[in-house]
């Protein structure tokens, strides 16, 4: 029998205040005090809090059998980046649970501003200045320019995706490396970007198109950032970049994600398969 909306809503309090718990003793183990109310990540699945030195804590969890890889030490490979304002890890360590799952907890400076959505997608338009928008721009030809044999996504990967989401693949002729995880919740004013766990190669164009998705609920900053990175995404590049980008999201929306940009998505999809 399927647990009811009280049953899955108490589950996710008593995950949340497990996950503070978490948080309070990573905060122990570095010698810090929490500074402000803590902020959960996608799903219950992080928790993070300033802490005291104008510095930040977040602590990340996962099973077991998930818990490797490249994707668990992204924030810590991303101290390699410069010319890029985000946060740097100062130090790090892990612990396990009861056997099933593993606990990474990352002491980082903290970036001043705030986020420019609370969630991944935009529902307001973007008041920011035209300064930003270049600032923007530079930074993803930065990030694009970085030599690492970090891998966001293969192509395999991305042939399973857009088969089992849109019934086609889509070749990928291009390849630059990614933040990967580009939505409005990561991306700060003023400028900075944060939440680097995924970042490696993909396809040329992957986190314009993934700020072009996250703002179909908003027209005028969907517009603004087509304007600014119009000459990869108004190109063959670009629509390969977009599909792929949709059909991540629509994935998560068949999961429970946003829900409400389902159909601008689809109305993208269609409009650039009639490319």
């Amino acid at each position: 029998m399927s647990p009811t909306d009280a049953e899955i809503a108490e589950a996710d309090r008593q995950f949340a205040a497990w996950m503070r718990q978490n948080l309070e003793h990573a905060a122990d183990h570095f010698g810090v005090t929490l500074a402000g109310e803590p902020v959960h990540g996608w799903r219950l699945l992080s928790i993070s809090a300033p802490v005291n030195g104008n510095r930040w804590l977040r602590v990340t969890t996962e099973a077991l059998e998930w818990a490797h890889g490249r994707w668990w030490t992204g924030s810590v490979d991303a101290n390699v980046i410069t010319g890029i304002r985000k946060p740097v890890v100062l130090d790090r360590t892990e612990w396990e649970v009861a056997g099933v799952r593993r606990q990474r907890a990352e002491l980082m400076t903290r970036v001043a501003g705030r986020p420019c959505s609370a969630s991944g997608a935009l529902r307001g338009e973007l008041d920011v200045s035209a300064t930003w928008w270049t600032e923007l721009r530079d930074v993803l030809d930065t990030l694009g320019a970085v030599r690492t044999d970090r891998v966001h996504r293969t192509q395999e990967h991305l042939d399973a995706r857009t088969m089992a989401v849109l019934g086609r693949t889509i070749p990928v002729r291009l390849w630059e490396t990614v933040h990967g995880d580009l939505h409005w919740g990561n991306v700060f004013d003023p400028l900075a970007v944060v939440d680097w766990d995924h970042w490696g190669t993909g396809p040329v164009g992957t986190d314009a198109a993934t700020l072009y998705c996250y703002s179909l609920l908003a027209p005028r900053t969907a517009e603004t950032v087509w304007h600014t990175f119009a000459d990869t995404l108004d190109t063959p590049t670009g629509t390969t970049a977009l599909l792929h980008t949709a059909a991540r999201l629509l994935h998560r929306i068949s999961t429970g994600d946003h829900p409400e940009l389902a159909p601008p998505l689809h109305e993208l999809v269609e409009r650039l398969a009639r490319r």
